[in-house]
């Protein structure tokens, strides 16, 4: 009981306490010489049975059914806004917790893929050991220094197989399985069918490659609505201070985060990588999951057995495939050397014309030393191997974009 509604029953109590008292009601009186406190329905039996009229003018009643009233209405507020706001939190949650259902039932798809290929070819060893008696073959997974997994061609055709991953089926519209190798078959060069071998790599790397798209159209989307609002809050600039600094902006033009924050046309992304890694078979994309040869001269990277004497590079090295795609974006997107390339595709982006690679392919000549003969080359992969018929491609869905990462 509140303190208000206290106070109202109290003065209605004193009331009827003094008109006892006024009466000279025995039974109230022994009660207070006995140290008894009397509630107000005991009071008012009293004054009934001793034929006293009790308080005609009531006031105290209704103030307390009034006070009450309010009391519970204000309660009746408060659970309404809980619950609202309750209902608020599960509709915002709802996508991140479909996210992270996803991803648990993803991560654990991969883990039985992995538990049972795995039980199998010891099984298979096991049995080869009893008939045969010949040396082992080389294990499914190979572990790496930085304790993740490198599954073999064999293992990966059966993953793609397994999981109805068909490129072919990409190619007439279908949209791509997220499933994010870490690393490349380290036996890839051992697959003999040329045809089987490239298709293998692209469709290794062609999820990547959308992944990382994607999270660029998310991010021009994010950009164009800040823009479009007369005030940002303060979680909004410190998002435009990070991309700022992701894209090298260092003067924080806003026309000139536009034009680079774009997406790389995905037959381009796929001819330079297949180019430049030997289609995942070089040194460089075996050992330091580098598809994009890209340079650096810091102590991290992997130094090339033919070198000029002249020359002190070294090609930049990953811990994972995605992180190499990562460095080739933000490559393209920042350095002056590709300026042009991204002028063309803002203009293309402008005009409503789809980004294609064969439309800035040739805007690649600077990317090695051989100027034409390189964009030549870009576009030979691209024509021969039809990598235009995923420029279009996208992932499965953005619920299931974080897939499965092996």
């Amino acid at each position: 009981m509140s303190k208000k509604i206290e106070k109202l029953f109290k003065s209605y109590r004193d009331q009827l306490l003094h008109l006892a008292k006024l009466y000279g009601v025995v039974e109230v009186k022994s009660y207070a010489r006995s140290a008894k406190k009397l509630t107000i329905a005991q009071l008012e039996l009293l004054l009934i049975k001793n034929k006293i009229k009790l308080p005609i003018n009531r006031s105290s009643d209704k103030a307390i059914a009034k006070q009450e009233l309010k009391e519970d209405s204000i309660r009746n507020v408060y659970l309404s806004f809980a619950f609202v706001f309750f209902v608020g939190c599960l509709i915002v949650m709802r996508p991140y917790i479909k996210n992270v259902v996803n991803e648990v039932k993803f991560t654990y798809v991969a883990k039985e893929y992995k538990t049972t290929k795995t039980a199998k070819l010891e099984e298979t060893k096991i049995k080869k050991k009893k008939v045969i008696k010949e040396p082992e073959s080389k294990d499914n997974f190979v572990e790496m220094s930085d304790n993740s997994i490198s599954l073999n061609t064999e293992t990966t055709l059966n993953l793609f197989e397994d999981l109805d991953y068909d490129l072919q089926a990409v190619r007439t519209g279908q949209k791509v399985k997220p499933i994010y190798l870490t690393k490349l078959p380290k036996d890839l060069k051992t697959l003999g069918d040329t045809k089987k071998k490239r298709e293998l790599f692209i469709s290794i790397v062609l999820p990547l490659i959308l992944n990382e798209n994607e999270k660029i159209q998310e991010d021009r989307k994010k950009l164009f609505k800040i823009l479009g609002k007369n005030f940002n809050t303060i979680g909004e600039r410190v998002w435009l201070k990070r991309r700022f600094k992701e894209y090298r902006v260092a003067d924080q033009d806003l026309a000139k985060l536009k034009v680079r924050m774009d997406i790389i046309p995905v037959s381009i992304a796929l001819a330079q990588a297949a180019n430049e890694s030997g289609w995942g078979t070089s040194r460089f994309a075996l050992e330091g999951n580098a598809l994009f040869g890209q340079w650096t001269w810091s102590k991290k990277g992997i130094l090339p057995k033919e070198q000029d004497p002249d020359q002190t590079h070294k090609i930049m090295q990953f811990q994972i495939l995605k992180a190499s795609v990562r460095a080739y974006k933000n490559n393209l997107n920042t350095h002056n050397a590709y300026k042009e390339f991204r002028e063309v595709r803002a203009k293309l982006r402008q005009s409503g014309t789809q980004i294609t690679g064969i439309a800035l392919t040739k805007y690649l000549k600077n990317y090695a030393s051989i100027g034409e003969k390189y964009v030549k080359i870009l576009e030979d992969i691209i024509d021969n191997n039809s990598l235009t018929d995923f420029d279009k491609a996208n992932l499965l869905s953005v619920k299931q974009k974080k897939g499965i990462a092996l």
